[in-house]
């Protein structure tokens, strides 16, 4: 509750698979039951422990300001590949096409670094910089995935549905934060949780970083 993770929408916007995690409504927005919330934390937490344990990996989408910054700090500690610009179409449906981007992307950097770049002219140089500097702002934090994911975590599962739904067609487990206005139908670890608070996003990222780190 300090973290604020009990704080839903209006009622208006309250998605119908919900219904029985809300305790209440005050001033017309939805209050989450967090003693419906906690069991989804912990189904969650037993899983990705289990997944850290085995090795697996997991892929850390979150678009949103206010969750970019968690994201990366918890991909950067489980050393997890992670989205936090934009889900690319295709990202696991076309999984071939999107590791075409990301070697691209490593084999830029290797030359840069070898100084190979020295040899074109400073406008080519210029153009290669900015074509690098888009892959790193979409690509940056696929750097080194070979293989698709063995599960996704998703915060907002309502604005990334698109990102769902290719976990989905690709048979790849979903662990998703969604407020009240989220469908948990089709989410295979649901937490129904305020997903617009960098205090709540963070508080529930914790208990799952511990859990995967065993």
């Amino acid at each position: 509750m300090e973290a604020g993770v009990h704080y839903g929408y209006s009622r208006t916007r309250r998605h119908p698979t919900n219904s029985g995690l809300i305790y209440g409504t005050k001033d017309k927005v939805d209050i989450i039951n967090l003693d419906k919330t906690i069991p989804q934390i912990e189904a969650a937490a037993n899983f990705l422990q289990g997944l850290g344990a085995a090795g697996k990996t997991v892929l850390f989408v979150g678009v949103k300001p206010e969750s970019r910054n968690a994201i990366h700090e918890i991909s950067s500690l489980l050393k997890q590949p992670y989205v936090t610009e934009r889900w690319i179409g295709g990202m696991l449906t076309n999984f071939p096409e999107i590791k075409r981007r990301i070697n691209k992307l490593e084999d830029m950097r290797e030359k840069k670094a070898s100084g190979e770049y020295a040899k074109f002219t400073k406008k080519e140089q210029l153009l290669m910089s900015r074509e690098e500097e888009r892959l790193t702002k979409y690509f940056g934090g696929m750097v080194g995935v070979s293989k698709l994911p063995d599960a996704v975590f998703i915060i907002d599962s309502k604005k990334e549905h698109i990102a769902v739904a290719e976990a989905r067609k690709s048979n790849i487990p979903v662990i998703a934060i969604g407020n009240t206005d989220c469908s948990i139908r089709g989410i295979d670890y649901p937490i129904t949780a305020n997903d617009s608070s960098a205090s709540s996003i963070a508080a529930i990222l914790g208990i799952l970083k511990d859990a995967f780190q065993g």
